[in-house]
């Protein structure tokens, strides 16, 4: 292949799929396809730019591997991520194979997938759309940050969790028989301990447990939940929000502590100048 060639073609093409801006469109155009898809809209053509944006993001992937190399396109975590998505909405190329009728003898035969398969398929073009986070203003930092703030708090996360577990075996013990359609099965139980944590219809579960127990015991059992909603709910949630977030803005507080240090110096020497 000449080098004039690759200079008049090659050259301008690979500017192309390196141009974040076009490439955000191509996502963009391909949503709306998608969207009016999901909605119920069976037009031919609808189809056919999904076909071709499938097509665009597969050649963006290759002439970027060209561009940089294959290594290299796979060390970045930006491409690993593109390159992910791409590889896995590949079956969707199939669609406009899969659900159409064919004409044989004289009889027209449908030549279509399963809904299950179309389910799918119509998934793993949706997951492309996960692209369009990189061309948000500062996500990189942000999932630093979050990083960070897992690493920190997963200690207070598990030990929450651990609590949740506990509780969980607690009321399916006690009140597996009352009311099982919360607390029939350990995992059950688990699941509507943490939606008393969550603060989300709590009240629902006590109110159910004292329909069917005494009048006495109905008092008892709102005020263990009730104390239960306080403890996880309220304190217990309040208290991971509180670690998580303080964990997220620690890189941006030590920037500014560094920051206030060095005026803190120059303000020092600017005195001992004075002086």
């Amino acid at each position: 292949m000449s080098n004039n060639f690759k200079h008049r073609f090659l050259s301008p093409v690979s500017k192309l799929f390196r141009n974040d801006k076009f490439i955000f469109a191509v996502i963009l155009i391909n949503a709306a396809a998608i969207y009016l898809q999901v909605s119920g809209y069976t037009w031919f053509w609808l189809t056919i730019v999904d076909f071709i944006c499938t097509i665009f993001f597969i050649l963006e992937m290759v002439a970027k591997q060209h561009h940089f190399g294959i290594r290299r396109y796979w060390k970045q975590g930006w491409n690993r991520f593109d390159g992910t998505l791409v590889i896995l909405s590949l079956p969707s190329l199939l669609t406009p194979f899969i659900n159409t009728d064919v004409a044989i003898a004289g009889m027209t035969v449908s030549v279509g997938a399963s809904t299950g398969t179309l389910l799918t398929m119509r998934l793993l073009r949706v997951l492309r759309f996960f692209r369009v986070l990189r061309f948000f203003p500062n996500f990189t930092e942000i999932m630093q940050g979050f990083k960070l703030a897992m690493k920190q708090s997963w200690g207070v996360l598990m030990a929450f969790a651990v609590l949740i577990f506990i509780f969980g075996l607690i009321n399916c013990s006690l009140f597996g028989n009352i009311v099982p359609e919360f607390f029939g099965n350990p995992l059950l139980s688990i699941y509507s301990v943490f939606r008393i944590c969550t603060v989300e219809g709590w009240y629902e579960i006590p109110d159910a447990i004292a329909a069917a127990t005494t009048h006495s015991m109905a008092h008892v059992v709102r005020i263990y939940f009730s104390t239960l909603l306080i403890g996880g709910g309220i304190i217990g949630m309040s208290f991971i929000n509180s670690v998580f977030v303080d964990a997220m803005a620690e890189d941006n507080n030590d920037d500014v502590k560094e920051q206030l240090d060095r005026i803190e110096r120059k303000l020092k020497d600017l005195n001992d100048k004075i002086a």
